[in-house]
């Protein structure tokens, strides 16, 4: 056995490192990937380490928890790029509208076949992800999630934003367009409040509010398909008094909350900021109807994701989280900025 080959099948990191991929305004410090899996006992698989001597393509496929939203674009195109530049088949798998269920299912047909050689995941739900993670794991297939994390579970990484930091920087960021001293609602919007990562944001968000005269509302579920978000959006702000601001923790709450005050006429009245940077957002910005909006650079996240899995297959390099950054787009700074759909 060579001496790369050796170090691929025992992975002795001692500990998960914290690497930015880049630094952007706004960008917490990365929580390292909590895994339950002992790393310097990971063995590869005999039928990986096969096909590395044999000099076969590696098969690496990122399962996103819903390729249908158009966050997944970027995140594709980025795994693309990584794939042409280090010569690997790389696919993006997932089930369309986050079900849980079909995300495992489809996970654990992929390891019984065999049909995997490197693996990252974006799960729908953290814990009903868990066990499959583990069974990749015990497979002998490097394992890691992107996206959104898996603490707790045998991932040996995580490439990503730091979730909870991102929503303390949105919280901090609307303080500052606030003013002095501000007070009445936040009303907060999720697309799926049950889900690890709105947890963790809203979370910051929550917390770096708490010593404030701020009274936060939510987070309210509002689905993500557009015309039923926009309703619950709608009903919702129907109800509240004394709002200044509506904060979304996603994509696509936010366009929804930026669609109904933009029909509602509270541009300018009620400050409106959210997360990534799809066209329609950036519209809203240029419009002054968003504040600002944090992207989380979803083609980075594919890109590395795919980057660490092989650079350990094909080199025998550790892997190691990756931090992709907060980034706050404002109107000054959009024309610099990646459109993320």
């Amino acid at each position: 056995m060579s001496l790369k080959s050796k170090a691929r099948r025992l992975l002795a990191t001692g500990a998960v490192a914290a690497v930015s991929a880049m630094v952007l305004a706004g960008c917490g410090a990365i929580t390292p990937a909590n895994s339950g899996a002992d790393d310097a006992k990971f063995e590869l698989a005999d039928y990986i380490q096969q096909r590395i001597d044999d000099g076969e393509p590696l098969r690496i496929k990122l399962s996103y928890h819903d390729p249908s939203l158009a966050f997944a674009t970027p995140i594709k195109a980025g795994m693309q790029k990584a794939g042409d530049e280090l010569g690997v088949d790389v696919k993006l798998i997932g089930p369309t509208g986050g079900d849980a269920a079909k995300q495992v299912s489809e996970l654990q047909t992929l390891i019984q076949q065999q049909a995997v050689d490197g693996l990252a995941v974006s799960s729908a739900s953290s814990d009903a992800l868990k066990p499959v993670i583990s069974q990749a794991y015990d497979a002998g297939i490097p394992v890691i999630s992107f996206n959104t994390d898996n603490p707790g579970s045998d991932q040996i990484g995580f490439v990503g934003q730091d979730l909870t930091a991102s929503g303390e920087s949105e919280a901090q960021e609307l303080l500052k367009s606030l003013g002095d001293n501000p007070s009445g609602k936040v009303v907060v919007f999720s697309l799926d409040t049950g889900a690890g990562w709105s947890h963790d944001r809203f979370g910051g968000f929550e917390d770096a509010l708490k010593d404030t005269d701020l009274d936060v509302v939510g987070p309210v579920n509002v689905g993500n398909e557009p015309s039923e978000a926009y309703n619950t959006v709608e009903s919702t702000m129907s109800g509240q008094k004394d709002v200044v601001a509506i904060a979304g923790l996603d994509c696509c709450s936010t366009t929804a909350a930026a669609k109904w005050i933009s029909q509602s006429g509270n541009a300018g009245e009620i400050a409106m900021v959210g997360f990534d940077l799809l066209s329609t957002t950036a519209d809203y910005i240029e419009k002054d109807v968003v504040t600002f909006t944090i992207s989380q650079n979803p083609a980075e996240q594919g890109y590395q994701a795919v980057k660490v899995l092989a650079d350990f297959l094909q080199d025998g390099t550790p892997i190691e989280s990756v931090d992709t950054g907060a980034q706050i787009i404002t109107k000054e700074n959009l024309g610099d900025a990646t459109v993320e759909d």
